[in-house]
């Protein structure tokens, strides 16, 4: 059976996240350390592969059975979804997850809110010589909504179990993530994030509705008010 089964919902930051952009042309007084956007609009985006890695993380230290160093060094799970790159045995990713652009600015600014992103100070102190070294961190905005897609293929020889098992694994990265943060700085209270409104579709080939009710079943047991 060959399928690709699409999960959608959305993302939305609870607390000010920071995934950070370039700065190596700033002026000086700028942002020390600005938030990725999107070069078309502006918008703050959230990269695919920063919460496809961030989820990888939170899952391997809940599946591996020992620290792995590297994550071709992942358990079979999670090499099964997440694939690898290890030269004598290569396998793909059964999961690709678009970068994800901000979609509620228009929504945000009926509020009387004039910028698309915030700027955080901070300091660190000199404990020797108590001097401040201050510094400006952009942030997303707290409140900001990604639309989430994520798109997972179904292989050629794949059982019914096995689709709800990745499945399953993949809404357990959404449930650890919602208690963790994405991005940067999370131990200062940056990038906690909720899903809502997740579900899976079959959008190419024939997937059974008795395998795609368990997952959707899953998939609403992940989200913190599920």
């Amino acid at each position: 059976m060959f399928a690709k089964i699409q999960i959608t919902g959305k993302i939305e930051t609870v607390t000010g996240m920071h995934i950070g952009g370039s700065s190596a042309f700033a002026a000086i007084g700028a942002v020390d350390a600005p938030v990725i956007k999107d070069i078309r609009t502006g918008l703050p985006m959230l990269p695919g592969s920063s919460l496809k890695g961030k989820m990888r993380t939170l899952l391997a230290k809940e599946y591996n059975e020992k620290l792995a160093v590297k994550p071709d060094d992942d358990c079979e799970q999670l090499l099964r979804i997440f694939g690898s790159a290890r030269k004598d045995a290569m396998r793909p990713s059964r999961v690709i997850i678009p970068d994800m652009v901000m979609e509620n600015w228009e929504e945000i600014k009926k509020q009387g809110i004039q910028s698309k992103t915030e700027v955080k100070f901070e300091n660190t102190i000199d404990r020797i010589k108590a001097v401040a070294n201050p510094r400006q961190i952009e942030r997303t905005l707290r409140g900001s909504v990604f639309p989430l897609e994520i798109i997972y293929e179904v292989g050629v020889n794949e059982g019914e179990a096995e689709i709800v098992e990745d499945i399953g694994i993949l809404a357990e990265g959404f449930r650890l993530l919602q208690y963790d943060y994405l991005g940067g700085n999370g131990s200062r209270g940056y990038g906690k994030v909720a899903f809502s409104d997740l579900s899976a579709d079959a959008v190419i080939g024939d997937v059974s509705a008795a395998v795609l009710e368990k997952c959707n079943q899953l998939l609403k047991e992940s989200t913190i008010n599920g």
